[in-house]
C-alpha cells in the first residue's frame, strides 16, 4: 500500500471508530424504552462482543512471550478500569441525560488524561493546556445550560452528569496506564486480554445483582437487536479500527479525527431519539471539540 494510501486507510479506519463509539449512546437510549436495566444490557453487550475479543486475544498471544504476575495484574486492573468502569457509569448515567450531553461529557478524557499524565511527572500545566480546560469545561457548561432548560427534574441531569464523568476519568485513568503494557503486550493482545477481563467484571456485577439472571436475560427482541450492534459495531469493530487508525496515523491525529463523535452523537440523537438541538449545545460541543484539538495538536 502506498503512504497515500495508508493514510487515506488511517482516516477511513479513525472515522469508523468515531462513529462506531458515537453510536453506542444512541443504541442504549433505544433498548432503555423496552425496560431493561444499566447492568442487564451491558452483559448483553459484552456477551455478544466476547467471541471476538477471545478470538483476538487467542491468536494474538499464540506464540507470544507468557504473560508474568505483573502483566497480569495490570490487565485485570486497565480492564476493570477502563472498559468495565467507564461502561457501568455510562450506562447508568444515559439513564438520565441525553445521548448528545452524554457524549460531550465523555469527551473530556483527553483533558483528564493530561491532568493525570501531568500529575505523575509533576508537572504544572501551561497556558496551552489551561486554555484547552477552560474551553472543554465551558462547552459542558453551555450543554448543561440546555439539558436543564428542558429537564424536568434537574436532579436527574446532575446525577447522570456526575457518572458520566465518573466514566471519563475512568477511561483518563486507563489510557495513562495503559501505555507500558501495550508496549511490552502489542495493542490487539492487551485490548483484547483488558476487555475480557472487564467481561468477566460485569458478568459478575450481573449475577450478584439480579436474583434471577434466567429471568433478567429474557428480553423483547429489540433490546437483542441493540445489544448485538453495540457488541459488534459499537464496541468489537471501533476498538480494532482505532487501534489501526493510530497505527497508520499515530494518535494526535487520531484524536482530531475522534472530535467528529460528538457532533455525530448530537444529530443522531435528533434525528432517531427526537433530542432537541439548540444553539447553546452546538456553542458547547463547538467549545469542547476546539479544547480537544488545542489538547491534542502537537507541541
Amino acid at each position: 500500500m502506498t503512504l497515500g494510501g495508508s493514510h487515506r486507510a488511517g482516516i477511513v479506519l479513525a472515522i469508523l471508530a468515531a462513529f462506531g463509539f458515537s453510536f453506542k449512546a444512541i443504541l442504549v437510549k433505544l433498548a432503555y424504552p423496552y425496560g431493561v436495566d444499566a447492568i442487564t444490557l451491558l452483559a448483553l453487550r459484552m456477551s455478544f462482543a466476547l467471541p471476538v475479543f477471545l478470538w483476538v486475544g487467542l491468536a494474538a498471544s499464540r506464540g507470544a512471550p507468557v504473560l508474568s504476575a505483573r502483566d497480569w495484574l495490570g490487565i485485570v486492573f486497565m480492564g476493570l478500569t477502563g472498559y468495565y468502569g467507564a461502561s457501568i457509569f455510562d450506562f447508568l448515567g444515559l439513564q438520565y441525560i441525553s445521548a448528545g450531553l452524554e457524549r460531550l461529557i465523555l469527551f473530556t478524557y483527553p483533558t483528564l488524561t493530561m491532568l493525570f499524565g501531568m500529575a505523575l511527572t509533576r508537572r504544572a500545566p501551561g497556558g496551552r493546556e489551561l486554555g484547552a480546560l477552560a474551553l472543554c469545561y465551558a462547552g459542558i457548561g453551555a450543554a448543561f445550560w440546555h439539558d436543564l432548560q428542558i429537564a424536568d427534574d434537574n436532579a436527574t441531569i446532575w446525577l447522570g452528569g456526575g457518572l458520566v464523568f465518573a466514566s471519563a476519568v475512568c477511561y483518563a485513568v486507563y489510557l495513562t496506564g495503559s501505555a507500558g503494557l501495550i508496549g511490552r503486550l502489542g495493542t490487539a493482545r492487551f485490548a483484547a486480554l483488558a476487555t475480557l477481563a472487564s467481561t468477566f467484571a460485569v458478568f459478575g456485577h450481573f449475577f450478584a445483582v439480579q436474583p434471577e439472571p434466567v429471568i433478567a436475560l429474557q428480553q423483547p427482541w429489540p433490546v437483542y437487536g441493540y445489544a448485538l450492534a453495540m457488541g459488534l459495531f459499537s464496541t468489537a469493530l471501533p476498538v480494532f479500527a482505532l487501534s489501526a487508525a493510530i497505527r497508520q496515523l499515530g494518535s494526535s491525529r487520531v484524536a482530531l479525527v475522534s472530535m467528529l463523535g460528538p457532533l455525530a452523537t448530537i444529530v443522531l440523537a435528533a434525528w432517531l431519539l427526537g433530542e432537541p438541538i439548540s444553539l447553546a449545545q452546538i456553542f458547547g460541543a463547538a467549545l469542547v471539540v476546539a479544547g480537544v484539538a488545542l489538547v491534542s495538536r502537537r507541541s
